[in-house]
């Protein structure tokens, strides 16, 4: 690579799953497009982001989401390189690393939202939980290509492994064990990410420890807070969530907790929706986001050995609120409405019924009375023990689609459906 922000350290991979060669390509190029080539990002074209995926073709699914949170991190990359005078040509964030990263942030994250993160890790609990996060480690390390019933991973560089770490607490030492943790068998991918300084040594709280993050982490989170406040607000005045009186109202109802600029802010807004521009007012502010972005140096346990830890960001206080105040509208106005509520219960209560089924059958019971899980996992998971069992079920429950997940229910469930066409 002719760019000396990165070393060797920094381009090394794993080494589980398909090995790296010199095709012309950089590691971090090969990163990348292993993921837009894989089955797991593909699917994310099914997986609800804010409404149910098919409910109409405009919405946002946790695949365009991806898309874009990519290009804005890929637009803060080149904004930084270009901007920073510690940057040139030749020592510089790189673009393919970024987008690699953007792209697999969400690539193990289940059907139906935070509701189904929620139920898995709620029936997971006797064997280590389930956390998007995390599961987005597990397929890229462990479970990226099968060969008939055998898993591996990609094989992906530590750079790459590290700007996923959005969290490094174990789920052992996590507090609630609610979510912001990484299953305990992944301990091995934290010593590999940092085999020679602990980044538990590193803090004493686990709060500190999880907002420690190499910059490539760090412009993911900021380009994920960006997509999803602005484009959250688009889908919920699209879909009728968001309108002006409702905006007024939800205003009204702060009292004297928002100064001048916002109450402007929020009079601008209100004119958009009105006069049907608030698209391309919403799309404008993505640029302000990006543009409020510095780079900054630090010095930490590791900035002597990458510059990934030498290096971060610094977001404008006062863009970092206003994404912040997008981030509570879609919340309070979207998010926490009835109709999303009784969505997500639904989602939620299917994914559970259909893990109790799976529970019930190949973990309760030594040998299953029915096939219901494809053969390749059928034949795996009859050869292991009860918490890599539930595992298993799991990772499968969590790779299917909103759809897929629906058409088990159904099957399982429904007595109406069972015709030679349904069960293709």
């Amino acid at each position: 690579m002719n760019n000396s922000f990165y070393n060797d350290f920094d381009t090394e991979s794993i080494g589980r799953g398909q090995s790296k060669h010199g095709k012309g390509r950089t590691p971090f190029e090969q990163d990348r497009d292993r993921i837009i080539y894989s089955p797991a990002f593909r699917r994310l074209q099914s997986k609800t982001q804010v409404f149910l995926s098919g409910e109409f073709d405009f919405y946002r699914t946790r695949l365009t989401h991806s898309i874009e949170v990519s290009q804005i991190g890929r637009s803060i990359v080149n904004h930084l390189n270009r901007s920073s005078a510690e940057l040139n040509d030749g020592f510089h964030i790189d673009q393919d690393l970024v987008e690699s990263v953007c792209l697999a942030h969400d690539i193990g994250h289940p059907s139906f939202g935070h509701a189904g993160e929620q139920v898995l890790n709620t029936v997971m609990l006797p064997s280590g939980g389930f956390e998007g996060n995390a599961q987005n480690l597990r397929i890229l390390a462990d479970l990226f290509y099968r060969d008939k019933s055998t898993w591996t991973g990609m094989n992906p560089t530590r750079a790459f492994l590290d700007g996923l770490l959005k969290y490094k607490t174990l789920f052992s030492d996590s507090k609630e064990k609610k979510n912001h943790f990484l299953y305990d068998f992944q301990k091995d991918i934290l010593d590999f990410v940092s085999p020679d300084v602990s980044f538990k040594s590193l803090f004493a709280s686990e709060g500190e420890l999880n907002a420690f993050k190499s910059i490539e982490c760090r412009i993911m989170d900021w380009a994920d807070d960006i997509a999803y406040s602005v484009h959250d607000m688009d889908d919920g005045i699209r879909a009728g969530f968001i309108s002006v009186k409702k905006i007024r109202n939800w205003t009204d109802g702060q009292g004297d907790r928002l100064d001048s600029s916002v109450l402007t802010f929020m009079d601008e807004l209100c004119d958009a929706v009105m006069d049907d521009s608030f698209s391309a007012f919403l799309a404008r502010l993505i640029g302000r986001f990006i543009h409020a972005t510095t780079l900054v140096t630090r010095e930490n346990g590791l900035s002597d050995s990458t510059n990934r830890y030498r290096f971060d960001i610094s977001v404008d206080p006062e863009a970092a609120a206003l994404c912040g105040l997008l981030q509570r509208l879609a919340v309070d106005l979207v998010f926490r409405t009835p109709q999303v509520h009784q969505l997500e219960y639904k989602g939620g209560n299917i994914l559970r019924k259909v893990f109790t089924v799976f529970e019930r059958e190949y973990v309760s019971s030594p040998k299953p009375d029915y096939r219901l899980l494809p053969d390749h996992y059928h034949t795996a998971i009859l050869s292991r023990g009860e918490h890599e069992r539930r595992r298993m079920l799991c990772d499968y429950l969590s790779g299917m689609t909103d759809g897929f997940v629906i058409r088990t229910y159904k099957r399982l469930f429904d007595p109406g459906f069972g015709s030679i066409i349904d069960l293709i």
